[in-house]
């Protein structure tokens, strides 16, 4: 009993570290491929030199991002045959159809047009080449959206039975696990997730970018000031409205995704706001400390009613607590597990950091489009033209005094990795609130365990796995910092491709055939 328990906590200590780690990187994927994919869009409707030079800028970013991701990723196909083999042999005919697309059609998308964006630049027509950023934009969609679906089938099962000879479970109804309620809430809520993310990361490159600019400009140490400026200031006001309106997408799902939650997984939603008995006009708790084993809070600061309206839109509505949720999981599942209950700090916690953390990254959207409206009045009467100065400047304004003026710089560049704390705590909440389910109401994660893999072996692969992780990382951070420092470089747009049909029959006649060698 004590080897199975250990190897189950190894295991899902191993799964939850490359999880979180690889996400860090998916996010940015998604969102940095359509906000690339537009930038390159307005250069080739406008021929605006500040949109080819931040497509340039934000698609280097946006590829070390990718190699990345592409790396750690792979190691996650690895862990369903190494640790979890028995979960594999159980569901593995379902979980696997969205795992195959995503491997067949989404990442064939990403990785055959991505190859062709890349050294296409000067050998593409402008609009074919645009149409590659945009086919792998949609290929990381894909990509993300088949991922989900097999993640939202662990959580709310369906389309599938139970094969009475083999015990194993049998897709019978692939448009129940891609279309259900559950992967329709989720995807949205990640996609809306992942653009908060990529927008705050644009919003402290460029806030940093403007405030290293700014002084260049004052100390005349650096040329084509302008013209990074207006760069700067392009992608600066783009991951703002991003980040608004992401963040307010957002909220929108987020509560859209507990109402789906209330009803399919009420022990997470109750453990998430530490309800232990199920009440009418439910309040929302701000904090709470407790004693679990007791299974009461001895210190809340709550707001009445508000659970009842986020969980059912009425203020006076009974929401089930986590003695009556688990008295019912217990009469309904037996002895599957020993406990019904996930790790209460856990998922309250972490549930408000996600929150925390993801709304202070809007907020200091909203704060940012504020204070970067345009034709903003300085303290010395003038206007400033936009290639001449950036937003925010140094010098203290009408709004801002010097000190604060400082601290909004160091805020909007802290403010990217605000995002990425939110969706690392939003992942442990989502998979340690469904504990002990693996795939809720049919596999605990005690059944899921690879019988035949020994806990030292595990914890090799977990030092293996932890250590070559930090190593990334390094690699990862320096390479970041690296071209996010150097910002983007004074370059010329590449000359228009007229035409990928070749010369005329009449032209080149004697020059031999470069395809036969």
């Amino acid at each position: 009993m004590e080897l199975a328990l250990a190897q189950e906590t190894v295991a899902r200590w191993q799964f939850g570290i490359t999880t979180v780690y690889h996400f860090l990187f998916v996010p940015l994927t998604i969102s940095l491929a359509f906000l690339v994919a537009g930038l390159q869009t307005a250069w080739v409707r406008t021929g605006r030199d500040k949109y080819f030079k931040s497509t340039r800028f934000w698609g280097k970013l946006f590829l070390i991002n990718v190699a990345m991701g592409v790396a750690t990723g792979i190691v996650q196909e690895f862990q369903f045959g190494m640790n979890w083999s028995a979960y594999s042999k159980f569901v593995g005919d379902v979980f696997g159809a969205p795992l195959a697309m995503e491997a067949l059609l989404a990442f064939f998308f990403e990785s055959t047009f991505i190859g062709l964006w890349i050294f296409g630049w000067d050998k593409l027509p402008r609009k074919i080449h645009l149409a590659c950023i945009w086919l792998v934009a949609i290929g990381t969609f894909l990509s993300a959206y088949f991922i989900l679906a097999a993640n939202s089938w662990m959580q709310h099962p369906v389309g599938y039975e139970i094969n009475e000879a083999t015990g194993r479970a049998e897709l019978n109804d692939i448009a129940a696990v891609l279309f259900q309620k559950t992967t329709l809430v989720v995807v949205f809520h990640t996609l809306t997730a992942a653009f908060l993310t990529g927008g705050a990361f644009i919003v402290g490159i460029a806030a940093y970018q403007l405030r290293r600019t700014s002084k260049a400009a004052k100390e005349a140490t650096e040329p084509d000031t302008p013209g990074r400026i207006a760069t700067m200031r392009t992608s600066l006001r783009l991951g703002l409205v991003t980040v608004v309106i992401a963040g307010l997408g957002t909220a929108v799902s987020g509560d859209a995704l507990a109402k789906v939650m209330y009803e399919q997984q009420p022990m997470k939603m109750a453990a998430a706001e530490a309800l232990w008995e199920t009440e009418e006009s439910a309040p929302f708790s701000l904090f709470a400390y407790g004693d679990v084993a007791e299974g009461r809070n001895s210190v809340e600061i709550e707001i009445p009613g508000l659970l009842s309206y986020l969980a059912k839109g009425n203020f006076d509505d009974a929401v089930p607590g986590i003695s009556s949720v688990e008295a019912l999981e217990k009469a309904k599942y037996g002895d599957l597990a020993e406990d019904y209950k996930p790790s209460i700090p856990t998922a309250y916690w972490s549930f408000r950091w996600m929150i925390g953390f993801g709304m202070a990254s809007f907020a200091i959207g909203l704060v940012g489009l504020w204070l970067t409206r345009k034709k903003r009045w300085l303290a010395d009467g003038k206007r400033r033209g936009e290639d001449e100065v950036p937003l925010l400047m140094l010098t203290p304004n009408r709004e801002l005094g010097p000190a604060l003026n400082t601290w909004a710089w160091r805020l909007a560049v802290l403010t990217m990795g605000f995002p990425l704390v939110a969706n690392s705590f939003g992942w442990i909440f989502t998979e340690m609130g469904r504990q002990p389910w693996t795939v809720f109401g049919l596999m605990t994660t005690a059944d899921a365990v690879s019988p035949g893999v020994s806990v030292a072996e595990q914890i090799t692969s977990l030092s293996v796995f932890t250590a070559l992780y930090a190593v990334l990382a390094v690699v990862e951070v320096k390479l970041l910092v690296k071209y996010a420092k150097a910002g983007p470089v004074d370059e010329q747009p590449p000359p228009e491709v007229p035409s990928l049909r070749g010369p005329a029959a009449d032209e080149d006649a004697d020059r031999p055939m470069t395809f036969a060698y």
